[in-house]
């Protein structure tokens, strides 16, 4: 199994996307747990679907 490349990790306050291989933080803090804009970051990467992505999982609330 290989190691993922953008993880999520748990901040005070939600939720904050590692890039281990930059290691530094991309992105904004989310409240929910970005799983979909992950399993995109990870995979294919398309700019138009990581904005729209992003977009929704930094309105959405607890």
């Amino acid at each position: 199994m290989s190691s993922r490349r953008y993880v999520a990790r748990g901040v005070p306050g939600g939720y904050r996307v590692w890039n281990a291989k930059m290691r530094r933080w991309w992105g904004e803090l989310y409240e929910l747990c970005p799983d979909e804009l992950l399993d995109e970051l990870n995979g294919a990467a398309r700019p138009e679907k990581l904005t729209e992505l992003a977009r929704r999982y930094r309105g959405l609330k607890r």
